[in-house]
This record gives C-alpha cells, sequence and structure tokens, in this order.
C-alpha cells in the first residue's frame, strides 16, 4: 500500500495518521510539503518550492488563484519526478487549499484522490461580515469569490473527501457534501488531561499551580478571528474584579486569518494600547512547547475559548480533554462541542462583560463547576485518534481483506 501525503506545512493535520500508517508492515508512506514545512522525522518527504510568487500586475480578484496554480505547479513537478522514478501512490490524501493537488490527476490519473476540505468561503452566517467591527468591503467579497474558484475544483477533482466538523461540511456546497465525511483527524488523549499537581513554571520565575485562579487563552496566533480583541476587553473586568487571579495567554504575533491591524504592529500591542491590564498578572508565553501548553491548560481555572463562525480550533477539543472549564463564545462550530450548562459555559462572542462574569464563576466557585469540567473531558473522547484513524483508513477505498485488524 503505497500513501502519498501532501499539505504545504506537511504534515498539518495528518501527523497522527503520517505517524500510524507508516510503522504499517507492507504499507509506504511518503509525504510532500512546502520547502518551509516542519516535517516529520520518522516519514520520508520531499519538498516543493515555488518558482516565483504571483505577478505584481496581477488582478487582485485572481492573486490567490495564480498563487495557487504555482502551488499546483511546483507540486506537479514533484509528481512527475515520482513518476519518471517509478513511484505509483495507491491513494493520495491532501489538504488542497493552497493548489497543490490541482493537476494531481493529470499526473496519476488512476490515483485515489482523497481531500481534506477544511473550509468553503463566504456561506451566509459564517465569518464574512460576522464582526461589525471590522466589516467587508465589495473588494474582500470579491476575492473570496474568486478564491473559492479553487476550492470548487478540488471537490470536483477529489473522490472523496474529509471535514473535521458537521459545521464546517455545512459549508460547502449542496451538491458536493455527499462526497464528504464528518471525521475529526484526532487529538492526542494520551498526553492529555487533569494533574492536581500541574506547575506552569512562567519566564520569569514565578510560579502558577493548578487549583490558583488561572484564567487561559489559546490561539496559533492573537486575533480577531479567535476573539482576541474581545477577550481583552473582558480580561480588564475579570482583573477589575479578582486583583488576585493570573491570565496566561498563548499565542503569535502573525495573521493566520483576516489582516493586521491599520494603526499597530500587530493585536497584542493594540488591545494593550486600548485597555488597562496588570501587566504583573498578564503573561503572554507567545508560541510554546505542546508540554508547556499541556500545563497552561492543567492550571487552568477559567479557559477562555472565542471564534468566528469558522474552523474550529484544536485547542478547543485539547481544552476540553484536559478538563478546562470551557467559557466559550455561543458560535455555531462550537455549539457543535460544548453545551450551555452542561460540559461549559456559552456567551455571546460580542459581550465581554458576559464572558468576563462566567470566568469569575470559575474562579470564585470552581467547586460548583466540577460536573462540567467532567464531562468536557468526557465528551473530548470521541476526538481520540484511534477513532480518527479508522475514520480516515475508511476514506482509502481498501477492499475489507485489505484493511488492518483492529
Amino acid at each position: 500500500m503505497r500513501i502519498l501525503l501532501i499539505h504545504q506545512n506537511f504534515p498539518g493535520q495528518f501527523r497522527h495518521v503520517a505517524q500510524a500508517w507508516s510503522k504499517r508492515p507492507g504499507w509506504q508512506v511518503l509525504g510532500i510539503g512546502r520547502e518551509t514545512a516542519p516535517g516529520l522525522p520518522d516519514v520520508g518527504w520531499l519538498r516543493y518550492k515555488l518558482h516565483r510568487g504571483p505577478g505584481k500586475d496581477q488582478h487582485p480578484y485572481l492573486r490567490q488563484m495564480e498563487h495557487a496554480v504555482l502551488h499546483g505547479q511546483a507540486t506537479a513537478r514533484v509528481l512527475l519526478d515520482l513518476k519518471r522514478k517509478g513511484f505509483r501512490p495507491d491513494v493520495i490524501l491532501a489538504h488542497p487549499g493552497w493548489g497543490e493537488t490541482l493537476y494531481a490527476k493529470d499526473v496519476f490519473p488512476d490515483t485515489r484522490l482523497v481531500h481534506f476540505c477544511e473550509w468553503y468561503y463566504g456561506q451566509p452566517g459564517s465569518d464574512m461580515d460576522f464582526d461589525p467591527e471590522f466589516p467587508t468591503s465589495f473588494d474582500s467579497q470579491a476575492r473570496i469569490r474568486g478564491w473559492n474558484a479553487l476550492h470548487l475544483l478540488n471537490l470536483e477533482n477529489c473522490d472523496a473527501a474529509v471535514t473535521p466538523t458537521r459545521w464546517q461540511w455545512q459549508q460547502h456546497p449542496p451538491a458536493y457534501r455527499d462526497k464528504i465525511v464528518v471525521a475529526h483527524e484526532g487529538i492526542d488523549l494520551g498526553r492529555l488531561g487533569p494533574d492536581r499537581d500541574a506547575v506552569l513554571q512562567l519566564p520569569d520565575g514565578r510560579s502558577l499551580r493548578a487549583g490558583e485562579p488561572v484564567i487561559t487563552y489559546v490561539a496559533r496566533n492573537l486575533e480577531p478571528y479567535r476573539g482576541f480583541h474581545v477577550f481583552m476587553r473582558a480580561l480588564e473586568r475579570i482583573q477589575q474584579h479578582h486583583p488576585a487571579c493570573h491570565a496566561v495567554i498563548v499565542g503569535g504575533d502573525e495573521v493566520s486569518y483576516g489582516s493586521r491591524p491599520k494603526d499597530a504592529a500587530n493585536w497584542r500591542t493594540k488591545m494593550l494600547g486600548e485597555v488597562k491590564l496588570d501587566a504583573t498578572r498578564t503573561h503572554f508565553l507567545g508560541k510554546v512547547p505542546y508540554d508547556s501548553y499541556r500545563k497552561v491548560l492543567q492550571v487552568s481555572a477559567a479557559h477562555v475559548y472565542l471564534t468566528y463562525p469558522f474552523v474550529l480550533s484544536w485547542s478547543a477539543m485539547e481544552a476540553m480533554a484536559s478538563g478546562c472549564l470551557m467559557v466559550a463564545s455561543d458560535t455555531a462550530p462550537v455549539r457543535e462541542v460544548i453545551r450551555h450548562g452542561d460540559n461549559g459555559v456559552l456567551a455571546d462572542f460580542f459581550d465581554p462583560k458576559a464572558i468576563a462574569d462566567a470566568a469569575l464563576r470559575g474562579l470564585q466557585d470552581a467547586q460548583a463547576l466540577r460536573p462540567e469540567r467532567a464531562r468536557a473531558q468526557a465528551d473530548a473522547r470521541v476526538f481520540g485518534l484511534e477513532e480518527g484513524l479508522r475514520a480516515y483508513e475508511g476514506l482509502l477505498g481498501l477492499p475489507a481483506e485489505a484493511m488492518p485488524s483492529p
């Protein structure tokens, strides 16, 4: 069995399946990623490099599409070289969001192509025009419409597809939904869970311990799509009403989604200029190693997770699995995993006071909210690696006799 995994940032969401499949007797796993991708130490992979960027005179509505064509062309060169050397994959599993697989079927027309369909932009009730603080311009809407041309091609070209949540599935055009299986890739439950003795060492030498009043917030990057601006306003109120609590904030200063602020270097700087916080109790850790990240979740007395109606973060499920009290935005993707008053607390995304008051309750009445934490941890079990692996193997199109034994 030969499996080719393609991801711009290889391994990306395919880390766990790549590691598991590469250990199977008789299975050969090969990855392809951009030259900047981190790769995996135990899985062979090839790098591609764009020979140029989009043309400076390219129409702005087409710039992203040209970028996708350049990614597809660079990946096709790698695929053609593999073909010349005699490599024929049985299955290609790819994240097509940057255009890598535009020409995969032209190189390997008989190979099963499975796409990871993360998002389809511009659907009503989703991220577009959600936040009135950042209204969408006509030009932005027009660019998104052009960008969706790539996603339509991806849906048309693949033999099967997978998306992590039902909310993400619903964003795709109805004509293609029967191609898409809802299956989360899985989180490592074996490395996640509460620890009453957990200690988080801060960069300044101080320590925070499980059971202390600690507010936590995690995002890949600190930006409005993940409610960072709202969280900072809520944190100002939290600190005013709880003079002893600490806030631990994990995330970088780059932009994953949306754009940078026009009047500041990044959103952290901008929001620190807007709100008044106690710097001695506010700890920005940036991007941290996984073990430090686990400690952040384990010392949390209330974990604030906010998001636009957009892709649900891994960190939401990982915080649930760690037994955190979830204080989350009442938005569609969150409601798929968190039920208000049952396994967490939901608050209006645009209401910093409601978010702050929910978090304060978690700090002040931790004992009463233990059932919510326990249910969140239990509910996270459906997102385990074994469940994700089983679902992904179902997408490979293998005959029953070729499937590994349970």
